[in-house]
């Protein structure tokens, strides 16, 4: 039996496979450098371009002009068919990569991301359609309630938060004023239970702490904890206790009809030093549960 001689050269088709390969490399390689040098000299056509105006994304502290269509007026017809089509799929291409490749100058200063608008977007970094992207999710009515939801966007990358969170600014809101449309977008919160904060609210003749939702039937602890960070209790009108009449007095929710009648009698029969919410409890008008929440209240001198 003949024993194959082994041969310390390589086949004809190893070599084949590694030219192929080689040439394979080199072919990517200069692919990869022809997109490059397309991606730069289309990026800096367009800088050029824009030399005078301040183009999309771009920002040097100042506010940026309106933009405006810069091609040349011509007395030649108006492409149509098929070469028209081309010209605007070159033109969306062109448009596609100085939007991605375009190095963007940008600032960081104080914003609301419930409120900026397009240019402070944009000066903050932001390509253009990024920043039309943000403004249609406001406008579809989304909120961004606290900084994390806005680092949630997807066109807001995690360095891009990194760098503008310090300087995220989502003022709270006032109990005290907020309309039922406002209470409606607060996170947990619906229609039914946007109405029933503003009704207790007129109730109340005004909230004096926030706990104070949690009367609301079947409020609960938690929904209050998911927003509690996000509501205020501003200035309002302190509850004119000593000189409401019985009638009056009665309709507010800690002051039962019994209540609102001895209240009557303690400020006929009592100096004016001595009316006090503690002293409605010690005098038994008030029970401890409601004489505490009444406590807590805003309460006009007497």
């Amino acid at each position: 039996m003949k024993q194959k001689r082994s041969s310390g050269k390589f086949s004809a088709a190893f070599k084949t496979g590694a030219i192929s390969l080689a040439f394979l490399i080199i072919g990517y390689q200069a692919a990869l450098f022809i997109h490059q040098a397309s991606v730069e000299a289309i990026v800096a056509q367009e800088s050029n371009a824009g030399h005078s105006r301040q183009g999309p994304g771009i920002s040097d502290g100042r506010s940026e002009p309106a933009m405006t269509d810069t091609r040349a007026s011509t007395d030649e017809p108006a492409m149509t068919g098929e070469p028209a089509k081309a010209s605007a799929r070159a033109s969306a291409i062109k448009e596609e990569v100085v939007e991605k490749y375009a190095r963007r100058s940008y600032e960081s200063f104080t914003f609301d991301p419930n409120t900026a608008g397009l240019e402070d977007l944009q000066r903050l970094g932001f390509s253009l359609k990024q920043a039309q992207s943000i403004l249609n999710y406001r406008q579809a009515g989304g909120r961004f309630h606290r900084p994390s939801d806005f680092a949630k966007s997807f066109v807001v990358a995690d360095s891009v938060y990194r760098r503008l969170e310090p300087f995220i600014r989502i003022p709270v809101l006032d109990i005290n004023a907020a309309d039922s449309a406002v209470f409606d977008g607060l996170p947990g919160i619906g229609p039914y239970y946007a109405a029933k904060m503003v009704e207790y609210r007129e109730e109340l003749q005004g909230y004096s702490f926030p706990e104070q939702l949690l009367d609301i039937w079947n409020f609960g602890q938690e929904r209050l904890d998911g927003l509690k960070d996000l509501i205020e209790v501003g200035d309002g009108a302190p509850y004119p206790l000593w000189t409401l009449s019985e009638e009056e007095l009665q309709e507010h929710p800690y002051i039962d009809r019994h209540s609102a009648h001895a209240i009557i009698l303690f400020r006929d029969n009592s100096p004016k030093d001595q009316w006090t919410v503690e002293n409605l409890v010690k005098a038994g008008i008030l029970d401890a549960e409601k004489g505490s929440k009444l406590a807590r209240c805003r309460i006009a001198s007497p």
